[in-house]
Order: structure tokens, then sequence, then C-alpha cells
């Protein structure tokens, strides 16, 4: 297998990750790649991929899942010429529990989205099902084949429908439970849900965040976790405030520039 061009897409860099393992272990780890790629864009460039986008995701998944994916990272990172080392960056909870304390209101169990969070959980838990699916017409397919000791595409499938059901599940349960995102609300300070533009003082570069709820979040289209280490550091500042943030890349610090409320970006649209 070649090198991957820093402009290769991750669903091109998973393919050529997977096809260089042994069949056995490709079944095992496939299933957390594409999960890993999904979450990312499938056709986002390898260069396009940062440290904070791999952190972000850190917060999502517990240990056993963030092996497979330093693996990758750092396969990455030796067949494209130039990339960044990811893999460090990748620091996976301890435990599977829920990483949603904050926003429970009342009901333990509730847990508040923004409406376009919710409609984007809807809409991905109709692809898995549709998913879902075709996996299981794969099952069948590679069932055909009597030999199962060494049937990879049987074992790959049923690895991908357990993910499947996982996500499904999950995602049922988080809708079901989930409150959408009010407008009676302080607009004076960073509040779930807001937009909030960050200036970086050493680069004076701007960037622009959604603060969301872990299950939302996705840094690398503007949708930051209020439970990372940057989300936490923004909640209920002004605008003007100064956050110093400690990241597994290093210390930085960054200017709130504006704020734009939840309410406000409802109307507008």
């Amino acid at each position: 297998m070649g090198d991957i061009e820093r402009t290769s897409t991750l669903a091109e860099a998973a393919d050529a990750f997977l096809s260089h393992l042994p069949p056995q272990e490709r079944g095992t780890v496939q299933a957390e790649i594409l999960k890993f790629v999904r979450w990312l864009g499938s056709s986002r460039q390898v260069q396009d991929v940062s440290p904070v986008d791999v952190a972000s995701y850190g917060e999502l998944i517990t240990q056993s899942a963030a092996k497979p994916l330093r693996s990758f990272l750092t396969y990455i990172r030796k067949k494209s010429s130039g990339s960044i080392a990811l893999a460090p960056h990748l620091r996976a909870k301890k435990t599977s529990s829920k990483t949603v304390a904050v926003w429970h209101t009342g009901d333990q169990g509730q847990v508040t989205l923004t409406a376009q969070g919710y409609a984007k959980l809807e809409s991905e838990l109709a692809n898995l099902k549709s998913q879902r699916c075709q996996v299981m017409e794969d099952i069948q397919i590679a069932a055909a084949d009597k030999d199962f000791r060494e049937n990879a595409p049987l074992a790959a499938a049923r690895e991908q429908k357990a993910h499947l059901d996982g996500r499904i599940k999950e995602i049922e349960a988080t809708l079901n439970q989930a409150k959408i995102a009010g407008e009676d609300r302080d607009t004076t300070k960073a509040k779930f849900g807001d937009t909030v533009v960050l200036r970086d003082l050493s680069s004076g570069k701007e960037s622009s965040y959604i603060l969301v709820d872990p299950r939302e979040a996705n840094p690398a289209k503007g949708r930051l976790s209020v439970a990372s280490p940057l989300g936490k550091a923004i909640l209920d500042k002004q605008i003007g405030h100064t956050v110093e943030v400690t990241a597994p890349a290093g210390t930085f610090s960054c200017r709130i520039e504006s704020i734009v409320a939840l309410s406000t970006e409802q109307k507008e649209k």
C-alpha cells in the first residue's frame, strides 16, 4: 500500500488502513474506524483533521474503542507525508457512563438539545436503520458460506450490526429523554446553544462555535461540546472575557469576540 496523500479523504485512508490488516483483526476494529470516519465526515481530507477534532471525539468513547483508533491515526501519520501526530490527542473516557450531567433538568435522565441537534439525531437514526437493513442482507449473504472458521465478511457484518444496534438504541433513548432548549434565558453571557466567536490571542485567528451537548459535538462543523475543556471555559463568560485552556496540544488563550443567543438564531431561521 502506497502513501496516503494529505488530500486523501478519511474514507480512503480508512480503506487503506483496514485493507492492510489481517482478516481476523479487521473484523474487530472495522466498526470503530467507520464510526470515527462518519463522525468527522467521510469526504473530509486527512490534512483537515485537527487535534481538537480528535480530542472532542475522545469525549464520546471508552478506552476499548480508542485503541484501534489510535492505531488508525498512527497509520495516517506514517503514511501521510507532513501529517501532524493526532493519536496522542485521543484521550478516551475511562468508563462508558454518560458524559452529560450539567444539563439534567429535574428528570435525571433528561438532556437538553438544540432544535438543530434534535433534528440531526432524527436524521441519523433514520440513516442508521437503513444501514441496518443493508447489514442484515450482508449477514445473510455471508452466512451462505458454510465455512465459519475464517469467514471474515460474516464477522465484520455481525460486528457492524452490533455497532448499529447500540447506536440506534442510544439515539432512541436520547430523543425520548431530550428537551429542546428554550428562549427564556440570560443573553448577556455565553449559554448552551449560543454561537460564540473566539479569537486566538497567539495567532489572531477567529473561530465560531455553537455550544452544544456532547451528543451533538463536532468541532469540525463548529459544534463545541459544553463538556470539553474549551466549552467549560466559555460557559457563563461575557464578550471581551479572555479564557485560558489547557488541552493535549498545550495551553492557549482566546478572547470572546461576540455571542449570538440561541433565541436570536432560531428567529432568523
